[in-house]
């Protein structure tokens, strides 16, 4: 955990993600990229050269460089090496690239959830990250000045495609000194018997080297109350999953188990593509 990416809109839940940050990077002689997108009215290649021609948005610009820079005077990024990112993009877009063209290793963003129509209609920035970043992507929900990952809570279906990113499970479990709860959700729709479920965890792991695990297997009406639930019994410290990424018609009928995780968890969500 080098390099992270945290996006800000300078609202109380970015500077959340911002807080958790420092703590991450400071741990792991880690650097910071603070970025913040001005988005246009309008999309396009006229639409960015024209910005720099308004004097509004100019403003605007100038606006947001003085609050990047008082941001950045925090005492809670004091010693960190910070670098700001300004432009003038789409929010979702601008994250994306950057986390790409700086080679992060953790995008850690901030998030006050969705609901209803707004969930359904309208997303977030942070769902739409989730969904297509091939980093892994760590979602706060409230500021917390001891964050930690001793109770790491896993959940999958521990099937094949799970193994790539897995590793980076890992990677994340060992850097926190994680003790990973790999659970496997039970559903009245895809039920599986102990001894099968038990005998899938149990093979998937052997490949990794994780020492420091339990596995469990937990019956609830869904995947994600399952999760849900699960997380509060042993008052788990992160959430874990691994996401699809579906795009379009696809994601709109079946749905994201992260993405509403992301929405409706109250603890840390951390998600790693498949």
């Amino acid at each position: 955990m080098k390099r992270i990416l945290v996006p800000t809109d300078f609202s109380k839940h970015s500077e959340y993600a911002l807080k958790v940050a420092a703590q991450i990077a400071k741990k792991n002689d880690g650097e910071i990229y603070l970025i913040h997108m001005l988005e246009l009215p309008t999309s396009g290649n006229d639409a960015i050269s024209t910005a720099h021609e308004m004097p509004e948005l100019m403003l605007f610009k100038n606006v947001a460089i003085k609050k990047l820079d008082d941001l950045m005077n925090a005492p809670y990024l004091e010693g960190l090496k910070v670098s700001k990112i300004i432009q003038f993009e789409m929010a979702f877009d601008g994250i994306i690239k950057n986390g790409e063209s700086h080679d992060v290793d953790l995008i850690v963003m901030g998030s006050h959830g969705a609901s209803g129509f707004q969930e359904m209609f309208i997303g977030s920035n942070t769902e739409k990250v989730v969904r297509n970043s091939n980093v892994p992507v760590l979602v706060i929900k409230h500021e917390d000045a001891d964050f930690t990952a001793d109770k790491f809570v896993f959940a999958s279906d521990f099937s094949d495609e799970i193994k790539k990113p897995f590793e980076k499970v890992v990677n994340f479990a060992n850097k926190f000194n994680s003790h990973v709860h790999l659970v496997n959700i039970n559903t009245p729709n895809n039920f599986k018997s102990t001894r099968v479920a038990q005998k899938t965890m149990d093979e998937f792991v052997e490949g990794f080297d994780l020492k420091n695990y339990t596995t469990h297997i937990y019956n609830d009406i869904n995947v994600e109350k399952g999760i849900l639930h699960f997380s509060k019994s042993i008052d788990a410290d992160i959430i874990g999953m691994s996401t699809h990424g579906r795009k379009g018609i696809a994601h709109f009928f079946n749905g994201s188990i992260s993405e509403d995780l992301v929405n409706h968890a109250k603890r840390p969500v951390i998600t790693f593509k498949i």
